[in-house]
C-alpha cells in the first residue's frame, strides 16, 4: 500500500507510522518537506510517475512549500488528479481549510490526531481511489475497444477512385464511431453503384446498426444491383430486426446511385435523404430529391426511382444532413450553396467539401461529402 506521509516534525511522523503499523499497513513512505514529496511522486519526470502512490498524508504547515501550496502543484498533473490528499493540521482556521481543500484536498484531519479517525478517513479515501481507478481502467478498455471498432469501421470504407470515373470523399465522424457510410462498387456491366447512407442518432448505438447494414449491404448490391431493388432488400433486412426493447426504432435514410457512363444514364432512389445535387454537362445542376421514406420504417415501403440523362459529363455531389449543421445555415441557403459547388470544377468543389469537414473540429453530427465526376 503506497501511503505518503509527508510533515516537517518527526514526532508527527512517528505517530502517525505507529498507527498506520499497528492497523497493519505496509509499504508506506515518510518525507519532511514538500521537495522530497515532488522527488518522490517524479512530478517533474513525465512518464515516470510513481505509480505506488495510493494517498499522502499532508502537513499544511511546513517551510518553504506549505501543504496547499504542494497541493496545488500536484493537481496540475493529470497522472494525480484523481491521488487521494489528506491534510493534517493543528489550524483551527476554517478559511485555512476551505482554502487547502479547494486546492484539490480530498479530506482533512486535526492534530492531536484521533487514531480512529485518522483510519477511518484514511479508509474511506481509499475506498473511493479504488473505485476511480476501477473506472479508469474501465474507461480505458472501452476507449481501446471504441478505438479497436473504428479502425474495423474505417476498413469497410471505400478508397477513392481515379479511373473513367473519379469519387473523392470528405469524411469526419462526431466521435470516434460514425453513424455514416458509403460504399461504392463497379459492376461487370461497367456501371456503378454508390451509395451514402446516414443511421439515426450518433454514437455507438448508431455505428453498431450502420456496421449491420453495411454487411448485408454489399451482397445486396453485388446480386441485385438496381436501386429500387437494393433498397427494398435492406428495407426487409432492417424489418428483421428486434426493436421491441428500443426506445426509438433503428432507422436510416439513403441515397443510392446507378452511374451508366456507357449508356449515360443515372438511376437513382432517395430514400428519405439530404437531396444531394447533379451538373448535366456543365450547364444545369438539378436536386437528387426524395420519394422514398427512410429504411426501417415500415416492413413494406413504397420505392420511387428516378433516372437522368446526359450527354457528355455529369459531377454530383452527396451528402448526410451533419453538413447543414457545419455550415450553420438553414436548409435552404445551405442548398443553394452545395447546388452551386456542384456546378464547380472539381478541382474547385474538392477543396471546398474539405475545408469544411476540417473547419467543423467538434461537429455536433457526422459530415460526409461524396463528389462524383464522369466524363
Amino acid at each position: 500500500m503506497g501511503i505518503i506521509i509527508v510533515d516537517d516534525n518527526k514526532v508527527n511522523l512517528f505517530v502517525m507510522e505507529k498507527i498506520l503499523k499497528a492497523a497493519g499497513y505496509e509499504g508506506f513512505t515518510s518525507l519532511t518537506s514538500a521537495e522530497a514529496l515532488y522527488d518522490h511522486l517524479k512530478i517533474n519526470q513525465p512518464g515516470k510517475e510513481n505509480s505506488q502512490a495510493d494517498l499522502i498524508l499532508l502537513d499544511i504547515m511546513m517551510p518553504d512549500i506549505d501543504g496547499i501550496e504542494a497541493c496545488k502543484e500536484i493537481r496540475k498533473h493529470a497522472y494525480y488528479k484523481d491521488l487521494p490528499i489528506i491534510f493534517v493540521t493543528s489550524l483551527d482556521d476554517s478559511q485555512k481549510l476551505a482554502e487547502a481543500l479547494d486546492a484539490g484536498g480530498t479530506d482533512y484531519i486535526s492534530k492531536p490526531i484521533n487514531k480512529m479517525e485518522l483510519l477511518a478517513r484514511i479508509r474511506a479515501a481509499l475506498r473511493l481511489k479504488k473505485e476511480l481507478d476501477l473506472r479508469k481502467e474501465s474507461e480505458r478498455k472501452i476507449h481501446k475497444d471504441l478505438k479497436l471498432a473504428a479502425r474495423v469501421q474505417r476498413g469497410l470504407l471505400n478508397k477513392p477512385i481515379r479511373e473513367d470515373i473519379r469519387i473523392d470523399v470528405a469524411y469526419k465522424p462526431s466521435s470516434t464511431l460514425s453513424g455514416d457510410m458509403y460504399y461504392w462498387q463497379k459492376f461487370d456491366d461497367n456501371r456503378y453503384g454508390v451509395i451514402l447512407f446516414d443511421v439515426m442518432g450518433h454514437g455507438v448505438s448508431s455505428s453498431l446498426v450502420c456496421m449491420f447494414v453495411s454487411s448485408i449491404l454489399r451482397e445486396a448490391m453485388k446480386n441485385l444491383k438496381e436501386p429500387e431493388l437494393v433498397i427494398k432488400e435492406l428495407n426487409k433486412q432492417m424489418s428483421l430486426l428486434d426493436q421491441t426493447e428500443a426506445e426509438i426504432p433503428f432507422y436510416f435514410t439513403a441515397i443510392y446511385l446507378m452511374i451508366d457512363p456507357v449508356n449515360k444514364l443515372v438511376t437513382y432512389v432517395n430514400a428519405g435523404h439530404p437531396p444531394g445535387f447533379l451538373n448535366i454537362d456543365g450547364k444545369e445542376t438539378v436536386p437528387l430529391a426524395g420519394g422514398s421514406c427512410a429504411i426501417g420504417f415500415f416492413e413494406d415501403i413504397e420505392v420511387k426511382t428516378n433516372t437522368i440523362a446526359y450527354e457528355d459529363h455529369i459531377q454530383v455531389l452527396l451528402f448526410t444532413d451533419g453538413v447543414y449543421e457545419a455550415m450553420q445555415l438553414i436548409e435552404i441557403e445551405a442548398d443553394q450553396q452545395l447546388a452551386y459547388a456542384t456546378s464547380l470544377d472539381w478541382r474547385k468543389t474538392l477543396p471546398t467539401i474539405e475545408t469544411l469537414a476540417k473547419e467543423n473540429e467538434e461537429q455536433p453530427d457526422d459530415i460526409c461529402l461524396i463528389t462524383i465526376q464522369v466524363n
